[in-house]
């Protein structure tokens, strides 16, 4: 049997077993007419009045974006936003790059982000987390931190925030209040927002939002200084646009996390000894960091022994930013690793991504199919394979005529779980 797993921008065609399970979420057509429905929610938002309505010509408006490691088709949605406020003079507004962690955006990424017309006309920011002259204390998270945003967000008078739902791998889902924590949070901020109890936390999963404590920080956060409209969509397998979610930043994010459940969570019987997975291809698998996901997304119905292979390109490498590849280095073993976040001493930015890594790597092996050179998946504690095909007929050596085997071609925008 033949299947096509997101990889890249162009995918990649493999053959697998025929009696291989395909999981796959409720494939959405993308609607007929995009700038239409977003128009439409934004003159009918949820629990608002009407965006228009909202914004005085006076005010200064920032319009919080998530960065290139996110598809959130931002090239349509702020300029629709913009048309939507033609009272506003555009030298009133400011985008801010919700980068979290991650490295700054050039130029031309914002081009290829926003459009060369938004980025000439529009004030386009990075947010920098380790920069306090641009970050405002907005109050004390009840998680043990104070909490710090970007300046200019917090200065603004009218506050919106962009993005796109889907299931999170800890957060329960993407979209609605991590546009802002930690899209535009300070590192202390971010650092207890991701610590190991947070991480490790049994609530903070895929698809959960009841007692999650990262959703619940992000949203204690987000309550100290509340965006004032939220503009979030839901995508398919091509990127298009499904569904929109704008308004009140709870209540219209509540609604599309509702929709992202029904459509992308998958029920199985039954955990698989193989799990082949991707990352969603370009942009979510542009790094290492970001492949966990589609890992992780894995990781939820492999049996324990079993094998995850993970196709991600890595065109940014592991990437050579952060301080991820490093963390990965300090110790020989993945339970050294997790031994090593777990010590309430240790505290690095980054190490939450290795820490979902190594529960991944301590319950199965995992191989990734990447443009890496071999050398750095060794690094990473990750066994390389050239050729799936060829690493699954190895595998039914070790696992049996009878080995199981399911794909999730769409990677993490599809979220398998088995009731135990």
């Amino acid at each position: 049997m033949r299947t096509t797993l997101l990889y890249g921008k162009d995918g990649l065609a493999i053959e697998v077993p025929d009696h291989s399970v395909i999981l796959e979420p409720k494939n959405l057509p993308g609607l007929e007419d995009e700038e239409g429905a977003v128009l439409q929610a934004l003159r009918n938002p949820i629990g608002t009045p009407p965006l228009r309505e909202m914004v005085k010509s006076s005010d200064k408006v920032a319009i919080v974006i998530s960065d290139i490691t996110r598809p959130t088709p931002n090239h349509k949605l702020v300029p629709w936003i913009l048309k939507e406020l033609l009272h506003v003079p555009l030298e009133q507004f400011v985008i801010i790059n919700g980068t979290g962690t991650h490295r700054d955006q050039t130029r031309e990424e914002f081009i290829q982000m926003l459009g060369e017309e938004i980025v000439d006309s529009v004030r386009v920011i990075n947010h920098h987390c380790h920069n306090k002259d641009e970050l405002v204390k907005v109050g004390t998270s009840r998680f043990g931190c104070d909490a710090y945003l970007n300046k200019e967000y917090v200065e603004a008078d009218f506050k919106i925030v962009t993005g796109f739902i889907e299931p999170h791998f800890f957060a329960g889902f993407s979209g609605g209040p991590k546009g802002i924590m930690p899209g535009i949070a300070g590192i202390e901020t971010i650092m207890t927002f991701h610590n190991a109890r947070m991480i490790g936390d049994p609530l903070s999963t895929w698809g959960n939002m009841t007692d999650n404590p990262v959703q619940d920080m992000a949203r204690e956060v987000n309550r100290m200084c509340k965006p004032d409209f939220i503009l979030n969509v839901t995508l398919n397998r091509e990127k298009e646009i499904t569904a929109v979610f704008a308004g009140e930043l709870f209540e219209a994010h509540n609604r599309g996390c509702a929709f992202a459940k029904e459509h992308a969570m998958l029920r199985c019987d039954e955990r698989f000894d193989v799990v082949i997975t991707s990352n969603s291809g370009y942009p979510l698998d542009q790094n290492l960091y970001q492949a966990v996901k589609g890992m992780s997304a894995a990781h939820k119905i492999v049996k324990e022994g079993g094998t995850i292979i993970c196709a991600a390109e890595c065109r940014d490498g592991l990437p050579n930013h952060g301080n991820y590849a490093e963390i990965l280095q300090m110790r020989k073993t993945p339970q050294e690793i997790l031994d090593m976040i777990n010590d309430p001493s240790f505290k690095i930015f980054d190490q939450w991504q290795v820490q979902k890594q190594a529960v991944i790597q301590v319950w199965a092996d995992v191989y990734v199919y990447s443009s890496l050179p071999d050398e750095d998946v060794e690094k990473a504690m990750f066994k390389y394979t050239h050729n799936i095909e060829q690493t699954l007929a190895q595998l039914k050596e070790r696992y049996g005529e009878e080995m199981t085997v399911a794909i999730l071609p769409l990677g993490p925008l599809t979220i398998p779980y088995v009731e135990e």
